[in-house]
């Protein structure tokens, strides 16, 4: 397998898994942690706004290639296998009828008031006293 179809067969379980979590946050048995983790990360995942915007370079991908995947990672762990297993099918069956992944307008206004409080502190930390 060539080093191209490694990296989109990750990507497409990355983007699988970011959908599970979306299932999983609304699955009765997800304990209360990971389902805080996970609206988090999917929030954070299907906001058409990064924390640090794609047009600084380097950093700007550092949270697609890096963070994310990491984050969706360590929620997935947190996840009982049952509960993992019924929302990945889910998630499976979602991307065969959709095609796309969902938005979440709810997450574009999370970062937004993300960066809108880092905005704040910074002015408050470098105003005159």
């Amino acid at each position: 397998m060539s080093i191209g179809n490694t990296l989109k067969t990750w990507a497409r379980r990355v983007k699988r898994d970011g959908i599970t979590l979306w299932f999983a946050g609304r699955h009765p048995r997800t304990p209360w942690y990971a389902k805080a983790l996970g609206l988090f990360v999917v929030a954070y995942a299907l906001s058409p706004i990064d924390l640090i915007p794609d047009f600084i370079p380097v950093l700007g991908y550092v949270d697609d290639v890096l963070l994310l995947p990491a984050l969706i990672w360590l929620t997935v762990r947190l996840l009982p296998p049952d509960v993992l297993t019924a929302c990945r099918q889910q998630a499976d069956a979602w991307m065969q009828a959709e095609g796309a992944k969902p938005q979440s307008r709810a997450g574009a206004v999370l970062i937004v008031i993300l960066w809108l409080l880092m905005g704040l502190a910074l002015w408050a930390w470098l105003k005159p006293q």
